[in-house]
């Protein structure tokens, strides 16, 4: 046994959901997110760790965390539908991915049940960009899709060491709060009054600890400097994810029990 596998029909009262979107046709480099969330729960079941966060809080057979499998996917907007179905039983969504593009549906599901939402985005690139080879909704876009609709009160990111002039620019048109790699300090402190939505694209780590990633951009956070901002991180969580995990580039499961130990890092600042 391990991660209690429930269903989003059978989910109750600050329950936490563990979904996978398996999804990730809004790749412009690879293919290969769409594989990671099973990838990821086996990391969280391995024989090789234990199910135990930091802070001490056992996940083994948590009564509050379910996995609720991968969902089904028949088009890209229908990811906002479990999402929403999850919030409709007032639980917690944790999404597994998948692209970043996957964030945008989510968020127009978020953005219903909490209007003055704020995004904490841990990622090497600012996905800002108006549209990518012809594609609004590329995972390099969302971030753009969710400021420009509304979606999110503020919205900050931490890690970004891939700055362009467009995305400079659309960072100043949406009063983005953008921590680039190159300014990021530990004593960076992390305070919300409004309700967060945490989004955690793995390639915000240095490719020395998360080889497993499609875009490798040298120079980013350690693990240890990613767990620590989650520790220290004072705010409200309603949602999360974890994306952009490439399973067909990881070097012996090593990025899987690295996206595992996040996801359980996070799991301890939600239960």
């Amino acid at each position: 046994m391990g991660i209690i596998k429930g269903s989003i029909s059978n989910l109750a009262s600050s329950d936490i959901a563990l979904i996978g979107i398996p999804f990730d046709e809004n790749s412009s480099y690879l293919r290969g997110p769409a594989e990671a969330p099973e990838f990821i729960i086996e990391a969280i079941e391995s024989n090789s760790a234990n199910f135990f966060t930091e802070n001490l809080t056992n996940l083994h057979e948590h009564p509050k965390v379910k996995w609720c499998g991968n969902t089904s996917i028949t088009d890209y907007l229908s990811i906002q539908k479990p999402i929403e179905s999850i919030l409709s039983k007032e639980a917690i969504p944790f999404s597994l991915g998948g692209d970043h593009s996957m964030t945008f549906p989510i968020m127009k599901a978020m953005a219903k049940k909490y209007p003055n939402l704020q995004i904490i985005q841990f990622d090497a690139h600012g996905d800002l960009y108006d549209e990518l080879d012809g594609n609004k909704h590329s995972h390099a876009c969302p971030f753009a899709r969710i400021m420009e609709s509304g979606l999110a009160k503020n919205l900050t990111q931490i890690g970004v060491r891939t700055m362009t002039q467009h995305q400079k620019e659309q960072a100043d048109r949406f009063g983005v709060n953008v921590i680039e790699m190159k300014d990021w300090t530990s004593s960076i402190a992390l305070n919300f009054n409004d309700p967060v939505y945490v989004t955690f694209d793995m390639d915000v780590l240095d490719p020395a600890f998360a080889p497993g990633v499609s875009h490798h951009e040298p120079g980013g956070l350690s693990t240890r400097e990613a767990i620590s901002m989650i520790q220290k991180l004072d705010a409200n969580i309603v949602g999360c994810d974890v994306v952009e995990y490439n399973p067909t580039r990881d070097i012996n499961g090593m990025t899987a029990m690295v996206a595992a130990k996040i996801v359980k890092e996070l799991l301890a600042k939600l239960i």
